[in-house]
């Protein structure tokens, strides 16, 4: 606990050192914990945090990102984020996470010069190291700062740090992008069922979901504890009927439970240079 509790005492130390942040603010749990420290380390009047909203963002994501912020007392700005306009965004290579936050950084300068904030954070965290992700390129090309991550915090310990915060044991809900399998062209439509599907599927009583959208299949993740639970006939009946509306031909449930990146499991093991460069 010691040793947690000093990489506490870092991370504030970090965020004093700035002086003044905006913090990228998608109301998940490793945003939510670098906005509540930077509040802490820095004072309301010395942090704006910036939510970006699309296609790509689940409207019940946004209104939580707004919930959070108010209970955090932040200074809070959402913006409207255009990476849709971008061929290469929509094409959805396995690099596809580098154009939205490039788009999202190159916003967020914007504000910072016309806000005279010299530093921008987002939450990376160690885990985040161990998995594909473009968009750390992006982050590291516009100078973004990853204070979390500088002091090595993972996630089990971010959810340590705060328990005594509503949304410390909040499920990982990353842009629904994420959901549908490289190659396959993103479209407002495709999110929209995607959305749709996860959203009838939690009112059912699952928390932790994906559906992977391979076309005209959904693959359904839940957490390995709650197969047995989705796969009971009832419960298959109803999920298949919904889907099916949705416009969904077939519906599976993934036997090996949600699993984070699980489309980058496709991915062979050394990608092209150009994978994570803007083209």
């Amino acid at each position: 606990m010691d040793e947690l509790q000093n990489k506490y005492q870092d991370l504030k130390k970090a965020l004093r050192s700035y002086g003044k942040v905006i913090v990228a603010f998608s109301g998940g749990l490793d945003s939510s914990f670098l906005l509540k420290s930077a509040l802490e380390s820095l004072g309301k009047q010395n942090v704006l945090a910036v939510t970006a909203y699309s296609d790509s963002v689940s409207p019940s994501e946004l209104i939580e990102a707004v919930r959070i912020a108010n209970v955090l007392n932040a200074n809070h700005r959402v913006i409207l984020t255009d990476e849709f306009s971008n061929p290469q965004y929509l094409k959805n290579a396995p690099n596809r996470c580098y154009f939205c936050k490039d788009e999202l950084f190159t916003k967020l300068r914007q504000i910072a010069i016309s806000e005279k904030i010299d530093h921008i954070a987002y939450g990376a965290i160690v885990d985040d190291e161990g998995d594909f992700r473009p968009g750390m390129t992006a982050a590291k090309e516009h100078q973004i700062e990853s204070p979390l991550q500088r002091v090595r915090l993972t996630k089990a310990e971010i959810r340590i740090l705060a328990q005594d915060l509503p949304f410390w044991n909040k499920p990982a809900n990353p842009c629904l992008s994420s959901r549908i399998a490289y190659g396959e062209t993103i479209t407002p439509q495709k999110l929209q069922q995607i959305d749709q599907a996860e959203k009838f599927l939690k009112e059912l009583g699952f928390n932790l979901v994906r559906v992977r959208h391979h076309d005209r299949l959904a693959r359904i993740e839940v957490s390995p504890d709650e197969i047995n639970k989705i796969l009971d006939p009832t419960c298959v009946k109803d999920i298949v009927l919904k889907l099916k509306s949705l416009g969904y031909a077939f519906v599976a449930v993934d036997l090996e439970g949600y699993r984070q990146g699980s489309l980058n499991e496709s991915l062979i093991s050394s990608l092209p240079n150009h994978a994570t460069k803007k083209t």
